[in-house]
């Protein structure tokens, strides 16, 4: 998003900011229900099966407002979803397969790219008053997300700074091609 502060000629209008937020956000919660479910269709029946349930149905929760805000808005999705379909499930099942540490530390990654995305957010969208509240109040949940990964080992996971330097690069770059088409 841009400072809108100081717009300069090509910035996005507040409507063109406001659908942005919207359709990033739709498919960023898209995407994070998809890791969890390839979170869950590797460690599901362990122990970390209860956890990483309480964390999706949160996502879920998230997906359904954002589903909602986008039909309600009439914001188009971004077209990138079937790809978030795969590559949401592959990343959660790929970590999952590296251990319940590395699915920990991929939740703390993305969790911690959403943290600031969503911050961002709020600082930028002031004339969406209702809005900001419903992502602050995501932007907190999603910080308990990443308070559980790190309470349940993500640091301890093989190669941590590595795995999730990656996984928020590729959130990153995720945000950025949503965004926009």
């Amino acid at each position: 998003m841009t400072d809108t502060s100081h717009p300069v000629p090509g910035d996005p209008s507040r409507t063109e900011q406001t659908e942005r937020a919207i359709r990033v956000d739709h498919a960023g919660e898209y995407g994070a229900a998809r890791i969890y479910a390839g979170q869950l269709a590797v460690l599901g029946r362990g122990q970390s099966g209860d956890t990483l349930r309480h964390m999706q149905a949160q996502e879920a929760a998230h997906l359904r407002t954002f589903s909602d805000l986008v039909a309600d808005r009439r914001v188009r999705p971004t077209v990138m979803l079937p790809f978030w379909h795969v590559a949401g499930f592959a990343l959660g099942a790929v970590t999952a397969a590296l251990g319940a540490k590395a699915a920990m530390a991929c939740t703390v990654a993305v969790e911690e790219t959403i943290d600031a995305h969503y911050r961002q957010q709020i600082e930028t969208l002031t004339d969406e008053p209702a809005l900001c509240e419903t992502i602050e109040r995501f932007r907190q949940e999603e910080v308990e997300h990443r308070d559980i990964g790190l309470a349940h080992g993500a640091e301890q996971a093989p190669a941590y700074r590595l795995l999730t330097r990656m996984i928020k690069a590729g959130c990153k770059a995720a945000i950025a091609v949503s965004e926009r088409i």
